[in-house]
């Protein structure tokens, strides 16, 4: 059986490297079908710190094939990811198409694949935001009605799927190959000191800021353009964060560079820079990440896989979004989030509960990194 499985931005590296090792192992066994295997890069991320720094401290192979499609509009990445992965798909002829979440690259590919009439594999299948202005919420809908296989992180997903009118047979619950990754790097990342990760990742104009972050600390990340793109918005989100959190404890944010550009077209950088407990940084890996989460006091975050973590650590997490794909993370399903939206009021109000709530690690069933091996026999056990 050969197997293309495509990546296309930073969070799907964390996904696709338990299913790598996973049909590695499958491989290894004496028993059932061999699986060739090909990464497709198509370049979404382009930037090392977001791209190539990931492959290499989770142990991902180097792309066998990277398409380069960098950056541009929705329709342009698409569009050039159609393109190019279809000569891909013509000369290498797998049986089938693997894509992870919900990326421009996830929905290209998916199109491409069943064009050419090669089954898709969708992993992390029946997320819903209900929210279709959300450019991920169309790469989802779109990629599931597609896929011939789709496997479900949580039992709210196979639900979705199910009132859509995908039939049973197509449905596989698995569980959250994200977790995976998590509980393979909990050691690694433990590792790291955060005197450390701050020194070494910090802004140049952020070096000299003496932080001490035994007694708690913050970790804010922030890029989605219902809050980076309109500074009505993110200048009360600024506001809030260097007069209000700022003031309790140090915060840390490893700021995107979307982010970065408009604080600095909206005369906002100044502001944050000048912070003396804001602590600015730029784009982290994976273990550093994981370790500023294992024992920050609070997450505030515009993040879909980060609400996860957050749920398995116990982090208390404000979601600054006014919906989820992710409902099984939130506190009314056992989980560490709720959502805040950009609402200040509401983020006030939210953040001070969540100070008194401490840490409580949920783990929803089948959360248990074994996702990865579950996704591989689904795979070799559909029906030719």
């Amino acid at each position: 059986m050969k197997i293309i499985s495509v990546v296309g931005a930073r969070p799907n590296f964390m996904k696709i490297a338990p299913f790598i090792k996973a049909i590695e192992t499958s491989n290894k066994s004496n028993t059932g079908e061999k699986i060739s295997h090909i990464l497709v890069h198509t370049g979404q991320h382009y930037d090392d710190r977001m791209s190539k720094a990931f492959f290499k401290s989770l142990g991902i192979p180097a792309a066998d094939i990277n398409l380069g499609i960098g950056s541009g509009s929705h329709a342009e990445q698409v569009g050039k990811t159609m393109m190019a992965i279809e000569k891909v798909l013509v000369a290498e002829k797998p049986d089938w198409v693997v894509v992870v979440g919900d990326v421009n690259a996830t929905l290209a590919c998916s199109v491409s694949a069943k064009k050419l009439h090669i089954k898709v594999c969708h992993i992390e299948a029946g997320l819903r935001s209900g929210d279709e202005r959300m450019p991920e919420e169309i790469n989802r809908l779109v990629t599931d009605r597609l896929s011939d296989l789709l496997l479900t992180p949580d039992t709210l997903s196979v639900a979705n799927l199910k009132a859509e009118g995908v039939p049973d047979s197509k449905i596989k619950f698995v569980g959250n190959i994200m977790i995976d990754t998590l509980e393979a790097n909990r050691e690694k990342a433990k590792a790291f000191d955060i005197a450390g990760i701050i020194n070494e990742n910090a802004l140049q104009n952020e070096q000299n800021k003496p932080i001490d972050t035994k007694n708690g600390y913050a970790v804010l990340t922030l890029h989605r353009p219902s809050n980076v793109d309109k500074k009505e918005v993110l200048e009360p989100i600024i506001d809030f964060l260097t007069s209000e959190v700022a003031r309790d404890m140090p915060m840390i944010w490893p700021i995107h560079p979307r982010t970065q550009k408009m604080l600095q077209q909206f005369n906002l950088w100044e502001k944050a820079v000048a912070c003396q407990q804001l602590v600015l940084l730029h784009p982290i890996g994976y273990h550093e990440m994981l370790r500023l989460n294992m024992n920050a006091t609070i997450m505030l975050t515009d993040s879909g896989g980060l609400q996860e973590e957050c749920c398995v650590l116990g982090t208390p997490c404000l979601t600054l979004r006014w919906n989820t794909e992710r409902p099984v993370t939130l506190k009314e399903h056992g989980g560490a989030s709720v959502l805040v939206g950009n609402n200040i009021s509401r983020i006030r109000e939210e953040y001070n509960i969540a100070l008194n709530v401490g840490r409580v690690p949920q783990r929803p069933e089948q959360w248990d990194g074994q996702t990865a091996g579950r996704c591989v026999k689904a795979i070799l056990d559909f029906p030719s």
